[in-house]
């Protein structure tokens, strides 16, 4: 595949109206499989990376779910690249691409995979999710118990069964919920976050159908976006106000504690500006943030430039 046919799959599996362009580096990289970079909105896949066309379609929809999240998005992005956000666009954009044809995993046409999963879904999942399910009615009867002899709840999970309290309280929810066991455990406890009853049982649903979790937690848990891009930046704007607010309290409140604990010392308002050579803290701040997923720029091959601050590399392999 060249440059056009990659990006005319990645068109099919899902359209956008903001441009993008596909670069085959002709290269093979011990660091990363791909990367994008959102100032140019340059999707580069190391070719030489991969043995087969499928491995490359993985990286080239990954990157480009990327292009999704910083191009399509109405707030501005934070710096954390792979938030369930990503993934959940990810994992939409591979269950499109299987279904169109134009991507094939590995996991549901090999045997030895299809057999794994079998094995760990029958003998671990529904396990696990079963015998958590039967520790939260047994908790439960320890809290009945607990009302009829008139005594702490809260003192026997911490004293007794040194059990973290947020613990004990999911795993009965668990059982109150009356909760798939065949999910496992981890993927219970998501549901327990989800209070109404109609949209839990669809997420339980989507579960056992095969959506990922970040795809269930952004559907029925995360806050949804506004589709209005004013009303959203408003919105958020409101947010954040509200965050520097408090904070302007606390740090006011903090300031006259230690004052009256200390009053020879000269602290200074808070958020005031510190001049320094002429230039304040804001002032000094950088227009452009680098986001990498490895540990310095000194860990980047040798084939890769990095004086695009705008670059997000992807898929280390340690």
């Amino acid at each position: 595949m060249n440059n056009e046919q990659i990006k005319e799959k990645l068109l099919q599996i899902k359209h956008t109206d903001k441009d993008f362009s596909v670069v085959l580096s002709g290269k093979k990289s011990k660091k990363v499989d791909g990367l994008y970079k959102t100032k140019s909105r340059e999707i580069i896949i190391h070719n030489k990376n991969f043995t087969t066309e499928d491995e490359l379609m993985y990286t080239a929809i990954h990157e480009y779910a990327h292009h999704i999240q910083f191009s399509e998005s109405s707030l501005p992005i934070s710096t954390r690249s792979h938030t369930n956000r990503f993934w959940h666009t990810f994992h939409t954009l591979l269950f499109k691409a299987e279904e169109l044809g134009l991507y094939k995993n590995v996991f549901d046409s090999n045997d030895e995979f299809k057999e794994l999963t079998e094995k760990i879904k029958n003998e671990i999942f529904r396990v696990n999710g079963g015998l958590m399910k039967e520790f939260g009615r047994l908790l439960a009867k320890a809290r009945e118990l607990c009302e009829k002899y008139h005594t702490s709840f809260e003192d026997y999970i911490d004293r007794i069964l040194n059990l973290p309290r947020t613990s004990a309280n999911t795993i009965m929810k668990t059982f109150d919920m009356d909760l798939d066991e065949r999910i496992g455990f981890e993927n219970m406890r998501v549901l327990t976050r989800i209070g109404d009853s109609e949209k839990r049982e669809e997420a339980q649903v989507a579960l056992l159908n095969g959506q990922s979790p970040d795809m269930v937690r952004m559907q029925f848990i995360a806050r949804q976006e506004e589709k209005n891009t004013v009303d959203a930046l408003k919105a958020e704007k409101q947010r954040i106000e509200k965050t520097i607010s408090t904070l302007k309290l606390r740090l006011e409140e903090l300031n006259k504690r230690i004052k009256e604990t200390d009053p020879a010392e000269n602290y200074q308002k808070p958020f005031a500006d510190k001049k320094q050579d002429g230039i304040t803290e804001q002032e000094n701040s950088a227009d452009d943030t680098v986001i990498l997923n490895i540990d310095s720029r000194d860990n980047l091959p040798e084939d890769q430039e990095t004086d695009d601050s705008s670059k997000i590399l992807s898929f280390n392999k340690e």
